[in-house]
């Protein structure tokens, strides 16, 4: 049985070119089968194989190289001179592109190339003969292929896609010459209702209503294109609506599939109208009046929760970021009042002076003689929170979902237990069983919008601070209790969780003391993840 191990391209000294290993063997013991093979060689007999004890070598010189077949001592010396003329032959064809071939005579019409191999043209088609070579064998054992077969395989050649080809340019060539004689029609009808006297029929694109002389379009043997603006000032129009196509507008037909679409229960959006609140809760507007020196303090909370209650992870990520635009006001110094007891872990910037933030809660830079970058947010402060208490939840949310005969009874109410938040935009997404229509509303506290499409019930509520800390929503729907889970939860709110706010002073000198500076301060607290499993 023939086991090739390995095929390589060698120099007369033993060193690899390209091999490619049919077994599992370690580059060390294929380098070093192939640089004892030239020493094995016997000079001046015409063997083109060499053994010794555990492997046999066969080679057939390619100009300065050598192409060697590294076999099992029982594998068929017959069948390997036959494999080792094959790989010799797909050598010179993978390599030997540019060369002009030469046709044997006989039954096999396969070109082969004849031209000087060298080092560096079988380094430059490596990846092609090792793909070529694992078509010719593999795991050991020699396929039954042809140069020809492997041509087709490494080349991808489809006949299927040369039929399609052929198929798509004769429609394309048939197109083309379908819109030249519907051009020479369209252009003899203008022509003939120009020497009637009557108004040429309209024919041009994007619903315009005609076209007279002046503005006739273009038509050429190869396609129709508009006439091109000229400089000269465009005569007056008509002060009549215009037809024309306008970027953004909204025809009739679009209102009235969306109407026809509302008529059947669907909520359509209407694009201009803003972002759905629960894409709007991860963005804040930016404040009108913005001074020289603009703080932003921002938050972002993590958080979920189990569905029978029990806080499994909250998190709460914070950052003063500065912005400074004025070279005068560049040299300042942040007073922070951190009053939060819930246990934040604080952490400056490199930069920024630990020792004065520690004894006077100051954020300043190590050396008072440099000033903040110009023109660049750069976050000085941050803050973390990671708690499991289910006290220090800003917005408890509570479902309990009961099967009753003709389905299931979902009662859902949330409490605001964070009072000095007030939460806008807040958006409760409660998932619903699809295919068993719209749920039975019964009290409801705010807004409600099922999507149909994404089989989601969306509670929405303006606002909720103190003076609506709590609200409850009741529905009824075919389903599960497991059904409604999970729910996720976005909101903004323009105040943070973690009692920290920064003040700003200028330090002018050491001498003059602190001078006030104007400045505006931007505060926000949106939802990276609230959901109840």
């Amino acid at each position: 049985t023939q086991v090739l191990l390995a095929a390589a391209v060698c120099t007369k000294a033993g060193k690899a070119i390209v091999s490619r290993q049919f077994v599992e063997m370690t580059r060390t013991r294929i380098e070093g089968l192939l640089a004892a093979f030239p020493k094995l060689m016997n000079t001046g007999k015409q063997h083109t194989f060499v053994e010794t004890e555990s492997v046999r070598y066969v080679y057939q010189p390619l100009e300065k190289l050598y192409m060697v077949l590294i076999t099992t001592k029982n594998s068929n010396i017959l069948e390997d001179l036959e494999t080792l003329r094959l790989f010799s032959r797909v050598v010179r064809s993978s390599c030997c592109l540019a060369a002009t071939p030469i046709y044997l005579a006989g039954p096999l019409q396969i070109p082969e190339y004849c031209r000087v191999l060298e080092e560096g043209e079988i380094s430059e088609h490596c990846f092609d003969l090792i793909f070529a070579f694992d078509e010719i064998v593999a795991l050991g054992y020699r396929e039954n292929v042809n140069l020809a077969q492997i041509r087709t395989f490494t080349e991808m050649d489809s006949h299927e896609e040369k039929v399609f080809r052929a198929v798509r340019e004769t429609q394309e060539r048939e197109a083309k010459a379908e819109m030249r004689r519907k051009a020479k029609e369209l252009q003899q009808a203008r022509r003939d209702a120009e020497r009637s006297g009557k108004k040429a029929p309209g024919f041009g694109g994007f619903g315009s209503s005609g076209m007279t002389s002046n503005s006739a379009t273009i038509i050429t043997d190869t396609l129709i294109e508009p006439e091109k603006p000229k400089v000269a000032p465009a005569p007056a129009r008509p002060s009549g609506p215009s037809k024309a196509l306008k970027l953004g507008a909204r025809g009739k037909e679009v209102d009235d599939f969306v109407d026809k679409l509302k008529s059947e229960g669907e909520n359509i959006i209407v694009p201009g109208a803003g972002k759905r609140p629960s894409e709007a809760s991860k963005v804040l507007a930016p404040p009108v009046n913005i001074e020289s020196v603009h703080m932003r303090i921002e938050e972002k909370i993590s958080l979920t929760c189990g569905r029978d209650g029990g806080l499994q992870n909250m998190e709460i990520l914070g950052m003063i970021t500065l912005r400074v635009s004025d070279e005068k006001n560049g040299r300042i110094r942040l007073h922070v009042n951190n009053n939060d007891k819930k246990g934040v872990q604080l952490q400056t910037h490199p930069n920024v002076d630990k020792k004065l933030f520690s004894t006077e809660s100051v954020i300043g830079l190590k050396n008072p003689d440099k000033s903040f970058p110009l023109h660049n947010d750069v976050g000085v402060l941050k803050w973390r929170l990671q708690t499991t208490d289910e006290s220090l939840i800003p917005l408890t949310i509570n479902c309990w979902p009961s099967e009753s005969g003709t389905g299931c009874d979902v009662n859902i109410e949330y409490e605001l237990q964070e009072e000095g938040l007030e939460l806008n935009d807040v958006v409760i997404a409660i998932p619903v069983p699809s295919g068993v229509g719209a749920p039975v509303i019964g009290d409801l506290d705010g807004e409600y919008r099922h999507d149909s499409r994404r089989n989601v019930l969306e509670w929405c509520l303006p606002v909720i601070d103190v003076k609506n800390k709590t609200g409850s929503l009741e529905f009824s729907v075919s389903g599960q209790p497991s059904d409604f889970f999970p729910i996720h939860v976005s909101f903004i709110s323009k105040s943070n969780y973690c009692d920290i706010q920064a003040s700003l002073v200028t330090k002018v000198a050491q001498v003059d003391g602190d001078t006030p500076v104007r400045f505006s301060m931007e505060t926000s607290l949106v939802v990276d993840k609230y959901e109840i499993l």
